[in-house]
């Protein structure tokens, strides 16, 4: 497990479930820069209701940054090619919309002063 910092793009809409269990879930997959270029898929999962709210007011295409437990994997495409892929459970998100919400609170508190 390596406890990871990513950025990427949600390739597709967030998706919720529910386990065995009764609990939900939220499943995203986000494409990920490497450092070499190399565009990767990371297969996300969310078990926190305030996580998965934040994934799933999101749609294909909008930017994420999110952070938890990261495990690399290959798998093998429909031609037989090994390639990356990254799994994530994610325990935070932040967004262009969190971001723009946390200028407006600084800037309400540099108001009072």
């Amino acid at each position: 497990m390596i406890d990871a910092l990513t950025a990427g793009r949600l390739y597709g809409a967030p998706k919720q479930g529910t386990g065995k269990t009764g609990e939900s879930y939220t499943t995203a997959k986000v494409k990920v820069m490497a450092g070499n270029g190399d565009t990767l898929l990371c297969n996300v999962i969310a078990f926190d209701e305030r996580v998965q709210t934040a994934l799933l007011a999101l749609d294909d295409g909008d930017s994420v940054a999110m952070s938890g437990s990261l495990t690399p994997k290959v798998y093998q495409d429909k031609a037989g090619d090994v390639r990356p892929t990254l799994d994530l459970v994610c325990h935070a998100v932040l967004t262009a919309y969190d971001v723009q919400r946390k200028h407006q609170a600084v800037n309400d508190s540099n108001d009072c002063r």
